[in-house]
């Protein structure tokens, strides 16, 4: 693959990662989750959250399509069901209904598994989108390892941001972040409709 065309690449998956991910309304719940901890504990639990979610989705890379293989699950079906379900949500941000900010930590679990690695970051939408970027049949090994790599960096930023949770929220207030993550979910409306027409094999 050019250089050019793996900058594209790999632009197009940090911007589909970014608006599945949706790093704003992580910080949003994260906010709402840690108010009363210590900076140490809060520090701790952004870290933690950002693992688990690096391991579910950098685990969804390598086995992912190994798991439809096995099902009998053509990768179009996926791609199909895939940008239909990230429509879904899309509408949600849009329209206000995103259950990632409502969800409340379960008695016995860890906040930074349930609800911030599951489902906030790491949920339905992100691995389905990993899946998708990393098609086998469609890239190769290395450009796959571009897409880890940018995996990697959105939740690398991820975290930075649950870190800067309060003074964002200081700066753009409830109001601010509720327009940044409706405008992201015009984005991932779009991104999911593009998804569709791929399998379906629309003329770009």
């Amino acid at each position: 693959m050019e250089q050019s065309t793996m900058f594209e690449k790999a632009l197009k998956d940090f911007l589909t990662l970014w608006v599945t991910v949706e790093p704003i309304g992580t910080l949003i719940l994260f906010a709402s989750l840690t108010a009363t901890m210590t900076r140490a504990q809060r520090r701790a639990v952004a870290g933690k959250a950002a693992m688990y979610s690096a391991g579910i989705l950098l685990g969804s890379i390598v086995v992912g399509q190994a798991l439809l293989r096995a099902m009998d699950i053509q990768l179009i079906s996926f791609q199909i069901a895939g940008g239909l379900i990230l429509l879904l949500f899309a509408l949600q941000m849009v329209f206000g209904f995103s259950y990632g900010a409502s969800a409340r930590p379960e008695q016995g679990h860890e906040i930074a598994v349930f609800p911030l690695a599951l489902p906030s970051i790491a949920g339905a939408e992100a691995i389905m989108a990993v899946v998708l970027l990393t098609d086998n049949q469609v890239y190769p090994l290395g450009t796959q390892l571009v897409t880890a790599g940018v995996v990697v960096v959105v939740l690398a930023i991820t975290y930075g941001l649950m870190l800067l949770a309060e003074p964002i929220l200081r700066v753009i207030g409830l109001n601010g972040a509720a327009v940044l993550e409706r405008v992201t979910g015009v984005i991932l409306a779009a991104l999911a409709i593009d998804f569709i027409l791929q399998a379906v094999g629309w003329p770009r």
